[in-house]
């Protein structure tokens, strides 16, 4: 499963899909992954507040061909921050519906205050619940290592308020190895977790929608 799939489960109630975040956090969180995976794939990276094209070709998920195709359309702009408040815009949606045609979640529409609410319902509660069940295991033990993907995705659950979902039954030292792993990172990626938190901050402290 990708970052920003397994962040979008890690967010959202594993029963009835509701947001655990601020929708600004949510949103900056999934844009965060989704740049991430861009950057993990070799196509772009991020570097003195620049997210930068190295390799054009088409990943194989539709979804990160999308956004690689945004950031070549827009070559004027480079700036992380922009690109990571543009992409919170639409992430959480573009999200679920990758995850519904995975067959994890299934996409619900309803009405409210006269207009309609989508949401994205957990087709096997298990299945959804398992990133955050899976993070808060490997922050507890020392073996396996973490994969690079993983350190990054625990990086962006940090940066986006997210670390109670997965370390609130942790064992002592958790913590320390969650701040252990972010520090680790390669820079491109750790550079991405720090402007995803300061974007994240800003977000709820202006009171975005």
């Amino acid at each position: 499963m990708l970052i920003a799939d397994e962040f979008f489960l890690i967010a959202h109630n594993d029963i009835r899909g509701k947001a655990k975040l601020h929708p600004a956090a949510t949103g900056l969180g999934l844009a965060g992954g989704l740049l991430g995976e861009l950057v993990l794939y070799g196509h772009v990276t991020v570097s003195d507040g620049l997210v930068t094209i190295v390799d054009r070709r088409p990943p194989v998920d539709a979804l990160a061909h999308t956004v690689l195709d945004q950031l070549i359309g827009e070559p004027r702009h480079q700036s992380a921050r922009t690109w990571l408040s543009f992409l919170a815009q639409t992430a959480t949606a573009a999200v679920g519906e990758r995850l519904a045609r995975a067959g994890v979640l299934r996409r619900q529409e309803g009405r409210r205050l006269l207009r309609t609410t989508v949401s994205y319902v957990p087709i096997d509660p298990n299945t959804a619940a398992w990133p955050a069940t899976r993070m808060r295991v490997l922050l507890e033990r020392s073996e396996p290592p973490p994969t690079l993907s993983d350190a990054l995705l625990l990086g962006l659950i940090a940066a986006a308020g997210l670390s109670r979902e997965v370390l609130w039954t942790a064992a002592p030292g958790a913590h320390h190895r969650l701040a252990g792993l972010v520090a680790a990172l390669p820079p491109p990626l750790k550079e991405l977790v720090v402007h995803t938190e300061a974007a994240v901050g800003a977000a709820v402290l202006r009171g975005a929608p």
